[in-house]
This record gives structure tokens, sequence and C-alpha cells, in this order.
């Protein structure tokens, strides 16, 4: 069964990036959604059957913590996506995993593995 990842990035040729890679390894991909209010709408739809998501930190002017903050409510692990590294994120979310921009393939593919296999224990529990 594919694990179902949802992109929010509002750059459009890095979420299509993103997107190929995550269909690459074997993810289906929710979204990509470009703003906040289209990213809570899709975790307001999809909810618990997101395997996990990969956040870009600043949305069209916006910071996708909101986003953050609804994923976690339904127990969705996610990592935030940033030019800025993990000083670039607020106090409260720098423990959340993040991927520093520019990034390979492989180091996607790992923060995927990491989410896949965070939201596998938290299903078991």
């Amino acid at each position: 069964m594919a694990r179902r990842l949802l992109v929010v990035d509002d750059d459009p040729i890095l979420a299509f990036l993103v997107a190929e890679w995550l269909m690459e390894i074997g993810c289906e991909v929710v979204g990509p959604a470009r703003s906040v209010p289209a990213a809570l709408e899709l975790v307001e739809r999809e909810g618990v059957a997101l395997d996990g998501a990969l956040l870009d930190v600043a949305l069209e002017g916006e910071d996708s913590y909101p986003i953050a903050d609804a994923l976690a409510l339904y127990g969705v692990p996610y990592a935030f996506v940033t030019g800025h590294g993990i000083g670039g994120l607020a106090p409260g979310y720098r423990d959340a995993p993040a991927l520093t921009k520019p990034f390979q393939f492989e180091d996607l593919q790992r923060m995927i593995d990491g989410l896949i296999a965070l939201r596998g224990r938290e299903r078991a529990e």
C-alpha cells in the first residue's frame, strides 16, 4: 500500500520535484498545497489517512505552523522544509524534523523513511 504524503510548498517547481521524488519511492502525493488555507482544507479532508507531510515553512507570506498544529491533532508526523535551517524555525517547532534547502533525493528519502517509521509507531500505540 502506498504511503500518503501531504506536500505543502508555494514554489511550484520545488513542489513538482518533491512530488516526483515521492512517487519514485512509492508514495501517493496529496496536494501539493500552495497556501495555508489550501493545506488546512486537505488536512481536514484527509486527516488520519495521511502518513506524513512535508511543509515549507514560509508560504505566501504566512508560516506553516498552523498546518503543523492541525496535523499533530491527527497524529500525523511532519517535517519542515526550509531555506533557513533549524535556527529559522519558531522555538516551539525546533524539535520537528527539517530538511534544509537545497536537498538531494537521498535526503528526502531518509526523511520520509523516518516519518513513516514514526507514523507506524504512533498507529501501533
